[in-house]
């Protein structure tokens, strides 16, 4: 019997394991203010708060929840995060296989569990070579691109894991940068999309950028529009396939309500109000257990005149739009499909 499933037998965690899950967040701290404290004492501010309003929501709120499968996998990320685990083959985008191996059993869970994620198209993903798969934006932070991630893996007969480009302002949220760096993510910009694909390895991106992340919820599953195209032309100069990829369920997962623009200018990230954030506090972060669907569409491969017109802006931005208006049709036939928000 897994971990998980011998702590659901009683409806939740119990004193000892959240006793545990104490312990070992006191530990990450204590390790984090080894490392960073004298930047907290030049800075005069401490970067912990967040962890330690964490750490109580957890301790005050989880029994109550009944996520006993959400608090191991949580328990086993803050042991997995520890300095003493770190890998010592890390690449070089930061992607750490001893630490996504010690994630696996939150990352299953979620998959699994929580959002429960039903998985179309996998027989169009192409048997090799280099790839591309372009996704619709749906949700603040990026659970989508690590259940796309983790999709690739259990339904590729190769069982590779894609790596995933991640913006900008994500990095800049509390340990988000470390985090998603070791489970594969990598910072977003035509020069490491490209580093990848050069080197064999498969890659998510979201062309929506942060417009498609904090779109309000009135407005779910309606495509925004995509950048410069600038995947189109990388994907056209490395013959690379381009596989539309549509996700349904991550938008109700934290429904954004409102994106108030005054944090924004003040902090430089978007901090939209959700229904449990920031009324909830911390324990608002916990996304909610939507049900998903992902699925993938026919690859788009190029042929020789194809390839030639990576510079042609016309040709570049007529088939940005034909990938658009490829995965929003995708997103309205499973939006249809979908029984319930919250129901299988």
């Amino acid at each position: 019997m897994s971990e998980i499933e011998a702590a659901s037998g009683n409806g939740g965690p119990t004193p000892e394991q959240l006793a545990e899950l104490r312990s070992s967040l006191a530990e990450l701290r204590g390790e984090l203010e080894a490392r960073f404290g004298p930047q907290r004492e030049r800075t005069g501010a401490s970067p912990f708060r967040v962890l330690d309003e964490l750490g109580n929501s957890l301790r005050s709120g989880l029994d109550k929840l009944g996520v006993s499968g959400l608090y191991s996998g949580l328990r086993r990320l803050v042991s997995a995060y520890r300095m003493d685990n770190r890998s010592l083959e890390v690449d070089e985008f930061g992607s750490d296989p001893l630490y996504l191996e010690k994630s696996r059993v939150l990352l299953d869970f979620l998959f699994d569990r929580w959002w429960r994620v039903k998985v179309s198209g996998a027989e169009h993903l192409p048997s090799g070579g280099r790839v591309l798969l372009v996704a619709n934006c749906s949700g603040i932070l990026p659970y989508d691109a690590l259940m796309i991630a983790h999709a690739v893996e259990r339904f590729h007969p190769s069982q590779l894991r894609p790596r995933f480009l991640a913006a900008d302002w994500i990095a800049t949220l509390p340990f988000a940068q470390p985090l998603l760096t070791r489970l594969g993510g990598v910072r977003a910009c035509p020069e490491n999309a490209e580093r990848l694909l050069r080197t064999g390895h498969w890659v998510v991106t979201f062309p929506e950028g942060q417009k498609g992340a904090v779109k309000p919820f009135r407005q779910r599953y309606q495509l925004q529009r995509f950048g410069r195209g600038g995947f189109v032309s990388l994907a056209l100069r490395l013959d690379a396939t381009v596989v539309p990829v549509a996700v349904v369920g991550a938008e109700e997962v934290h429904p954004v309500l409102l994106d108030p623009t005054l944090p924004r200018r003040l902090l430089g990230v978007p901090l939209p109000v959700t229904p449990t954030f920031p009324v909830a506090g911390p324990l608002g972060l916990i996304p909610l257990p939507s049900q998903w669907r992902i699925r993938f569409g026919e690859p788009i491969r190029w042929d020789a005149a194809a390839r030639e017109k990576a510079d042609d802006a016309l040709y570049v931005n007529r088939t940005r739009d034909q990938i658009r208006n490829t995965i929003q049709l995708l997103l309205d036939e499973e939006v249809h499909r979908r029984t319930g928000v919250f129901r299988s």
